[in-house]
């Protein structure tokens, strides 16, 4: 059994750190409580089909298999499918979406999501994707690995290093860089949907995720930037906006919270495992955390377990 430093508490840390854990390694996980991991603020969407629109084929091989991984481990994982709208302006970016992936069937948008009749003529229905609620996928990670007496610390404590700070890692790793993403949390006891709704839209595309108790997620704002200060006014305007055209209701819908996050992405935008100056680092997870997180960490278990004599060796 050997110690284990894994750096950084957000989706990838906190995947490395479970197959570490159930592997029977001795682990602790540093992270700096005062700031929230990017992941904290994602939508949660599973959604490999979906992102082939814009993302490599990598994203599709690996994605694939995140929803079961995330089913055998926390308790929100939920298979409703994505639903792909568009307003009745821009249809040819829904013939655009529909071209560009797969996995989809059209139909009409109020057979699935009853809020939506007679709101969008057509949709695209990914029946195989799903989502999860990040931030109570996260906590209950946090707590099984207490329970299995992973320890959490502010300050490394020893043992071989896994860097997993997404963009606080930018300074080891130089290709690295900031996507800034912005989102709000709304409140709403009118409206009721089953799944995410992406909506469509040639400037500013969003997604709309359900969540507890009333409580949607709305996000997908993409800016080439490492500014972390709160959102924008143009940006919050942007997803009420989109908000709205998904359906007015959500115009009475109460802000109850707005936040922007860092996206640590490489070049290709697709997660790398790199081993520098005594230390591995998984990163570059770009908008793809929850969907690639436990692949890339099923992969480093590989390498790691697999390559641990040549190393004790060298």
């Amino acid at each position: 059994m050997s110690r284990w430093t894994v750096l950084g508490c957000g989706v990838a840390g906190l995947c490395v750190a479970t197959l570490l854990a159930e592997r029977g390694e001795e682990v602790n996980v540093i992270g700096d409580e005062r700031h929230q991991p990017a992941s904290w603020f994602a939508g949660g969407m599973l959604a490999p089909w979906c992102e082939s629109e814009s993302a490599p084929q990598e994203v599709i091989s690996l994605g694939q298999h995140s929803a079961a991984w995330w089913q055998q481990r926390v308790s929100s994982v939920t298979h409703q499918g994505t639903l792909v709208v568009a307003p009745p302006r821009d249809s040819q970016e829904l013939t655009r979406f529909a071209r560009m992936t797969d996995q989809h069937q059209w139909i009409d948008p109020g057979e699935i999501e009853p809020m939506l009749e007679g709101r969008f003529a057509r949709g695209l229905f990914f029946a195989r994707e799903a989502h999860l609620d990040p931030r109570l996928a996260l906590t209950e990670m946090r707590e099984k690995l207490l329970q299995r007496g992973v320890r959490f610390a502010a300050q490394q404590t020893g043992g071989r290093v896994i860097d997993c700070r997404g963009i606080h890692a930018k300074g080891e790793l130089a290709s690295l860089r900031a996507v800034r993403g912005e989102m709000v949390i709304l409140h709403s006891d009118e409206v009721q949907f089953s799944r995410p709704i992406r909506l469509l839209h040639p400037r500013f595309p969003c997604y709309l995720v359900p969540r507890r108790d009333g409580h949607f997620m709305l996000g997908a704002t993409m800016v080439e930037s490492d500014d972390a200060s709160p959102i924008s006014a143009r940006a919050m305007m942007e997803l009420l906006s989109a908000a709205y055209a998904i359906h007015p209701a959500l115009a009475e819908a109460r802000v109850v919270e707005s936040g922007s996050g860092l996206r640590p992405a490489y070049p290709a935008n697709l997660p790398e495992i790199r081993y520098q100056n005594d230390t591995y680092y998984l990163n570059g997870m770009y908008r793809h955390g929850f969907l690639l997180a436990p692949m890339m960490a099923e992969q480093l278990m590989q390498r790691l377990f697999g390559e641990q004599q040549h190393e004790h060796s060298a």
